[in-house]
């Protein structure tokens, strides 16, 4: 019999991260898969105590990294995590419930949090947001792109109660150091696609500040809303920026 679920990860040196996420899991998983594309720190070594099965493979975008993860998968259903998130135990519980149903849909949304510096945030965006990661595997395919990936399901979806959290930085230089790295993907995918940059786009530094400290009301959250608000508002523009010059 194959394994009743599967959960899956793609990694790179995330050493920092990856022994809490799994431990969130290791209840629940049957089988747990982490694709490493090349990791230099103790990535492995972490996965490889947790009794996950691993494999690497050279990184070329988001989207075929976790593709190939979830081929590497043989469970019946596929639960999609990254190293900095949280299974908690009532979304646990009710993945549990869901596995075992003969009655379940055949692909399930999830409430993520996120803990952003250390603060738990509930406005602006990010305090709750609804992500596709529980499916039925063979119904399950991820987008083909190369940032901002997500999970597509053949089937019916439905949404479950518990949370996902998301442990989302210990630092502003960690956090500057993934948006460089997502920026850079994100300008390779516009101008792939004829996009140019615009004076316009200096636009999106206050529209981004103001949507999510006012009209999402991001700025309830303090020091650590205005502080990821600002983040994003950067992120926001310097994806299109980085159009201004072809890449050296």
């Amino acid at each position: 019999m194959p394994p009743r679920l599967s959960v899956v990860l793609i990694v790179h040196n995330e050493e920092a991260h990856l022994a809490a996420c799994l431990a969130s899991i290791r209840e629940l998983a049957d089988e747990i898969v982490v694709l490493d594309d090349g990791s230099t720190d103790a990535t492995m070594s972490i996965a490889k105590e947790a009794g996950a099965r691993v494999a690497m493979r050279p990184f070329d975008d988001f989207g075929r990294q976790k593709q190939a993860a979830l081929e590497m998968a043989t469970g019946t259903w596929v639960l999609s995590v990254d190293a900095d998130e949280r299974v908690t135990p009532a979304l646990a519980r009710e993945i549990a419930r869901v596995v075992r149903s003969d009655t379940a849909a055949d692909g399930y949304w999830l409430r993520r949090t996120m803990v952003y510096l250390g603060h738990r945030l509930r406005f602006g965006g990010a305090g709750s947001e609804w992500i596709l990661r529980l499916a039925r595997r063979e119904r399950a395919r991820f987008a083909p792109l190369p940032v901002h990936e997500h999970l597509i399901v053949d089937g019916r979806t439905e949404r479950l109660s518990g949370a996902l959290d998301h442990i989302k930085y210990r630092s502003l230089r960690e956090h500057l150091d993934t948006i460089n790295r997502y920026t850079e993907l994100a300008a390779r995918r516009k101008r792939e696609a004829g996009r140019r940059f615009s004076m316009a786009h200096v636009l999106r530094i206050p529209w981004e500040m103001f949507s999510r400290l006012v009209l999402r009301l991001g700025i309830l959250d303090g020091r650590a809303g205005v502080i990821h608000a600002a983040m994003a508002a950067f992120y926001a523009f310097v994806q299109y920026a980085k159009l201004w010059r072809e890449p050296e």
